[in-house]
């Protein structure tokens, strides 16, 4: 197979190599569509993936309160707690995605 980054590649192998991987590329999307909507769908996921432990760190925190009321509010901590804790899980997600894109296309961009 041709590489197209060897030095002795002249201008249109270069040329043909990267046409090739685009063509490469192209068949791929067409193989496995991404569109609109998996793109908010995506969105989506990564919205509940933040919104749904924020939510129970709240809905904790106000439990808590009414149990056990105390100098320092639950709520507004454990609301913290769970946006940083949903925050950090999207942010692990979202990279793990990137890397499967960059692995899945040869780290071409």
């Amino acid at each position: 197979m041709f590489d197209p980054k060897t030095p002795k590649a002249t201008e249109d192998e270069q040329f043909a190599g990267k046409i090739g991987a685009h063509a490469d590329r192209k068949l791929e999307s067409k193989r496995h569509p991404q569109g609109v909507w998996f793109g908010l769908g995506m969105m989506g996921l990564v919205g509940w993936t933040v919104a749904v432990p924020t939510v129970l760190g709240a809905a904790v925190g106000i439990w808590l309160d009414d149990r056990h009321p105390g100098a320092h509010p639950w709520t507004l901590a454990l609301l913290v707690a769970g946006l940083v804790l949903g925050c950090m899980h999207a942010g692990y997600w979202v990279a793990k995605e990137d890397r499967a894109m960059h692995r899945k296309n040869g780290g071409t961009q």
